[in-house]
């Protein structure tokens, strides 16, 4: 009896943190679930679809101000879309995520970087240095991205696609493909065929 008294307040309470968090996004669907250990800064710039899901140590941020620099980020995220454990989104300027998209574990998504790759940067240290987006991240509907993989600033992902474990995606990926590798590569065509 106690135990089934102290699972309903749990559940309860779950329910509770859930939907205050959810309430802190500029948008967010029904079927709203997020893990423990969630780092969300600054929920007034992003909006979730429905049925978004993301497990244990959810990272996702959106910078509208670094060290004197002002930003205007956007982050998109479609319906249906599940994250696993130990994702890193970063944005300044945009990033958008389709519909029926699945991301493994220990993914990281940036828009941008510290500073640049000219001799001029070095003299500062990287903590210190602007930070930089050479374009937004826009990821299609159906996308599939393994474990450990890293997307990169400038990126189109295609729809239907997967990208392999551990891959580093720096080039647009085509749509209805497979890319793996460092940097990614299609490695496949996913090609129809009528049954």
């Amino acid at each position: 009896m106690i135990r089934k008294i102290k699972n309903k307040v749990e559940t309860f309470l779950f329910k509770k943190k859930q939907i205050l968090i959810k309430n802190k996004f500029k948008k967010a669907g029904i079927n709203f679930s997020i893990g423990e250990n969630y780092i969300i800064k600054n929920p007034k710039y992003i909006e979730l679809g429905d049925n978004f899901s993301a497990m244990d140590r959810f990272r996702i941020e959106a910078w509208d101000f670094f060290k004197g620099q002002n930003f205007s980020p956007k982050i998109i995220i479609g319906n249906n879309v599940i994250f696993n454990t130990d994702i890193h989104i970063g944005c300044i300027n945009k990033i958008s995520i389709g519909d029926n998209c699945l991301f493994g574990s220990r993914i990281f998504i940036t828009d941008h970087h510290h500073g640049t790759s000219d001799f001029e940067m070095l003299k500062l240290s990287p903590k210190d240095r602007p930070l930089v987006s050479k374009g937004p991240v826009v990821i299609k509907n159906n996308v599939w991205v393994g474990e450990g993989v890293a997307i990169m600033p400038n990126v189109t992902i295609g729809e239907n696609s997967i990208i392999g474990s551990n891959a580093v995606v720096t080039k647009d990926v085509p749509p209805n493909c497979v890319v793996a590798g460092i940097p990614a590569v299609v490695i496949k065509n996913i090609v129809y065929h009528e049954i």
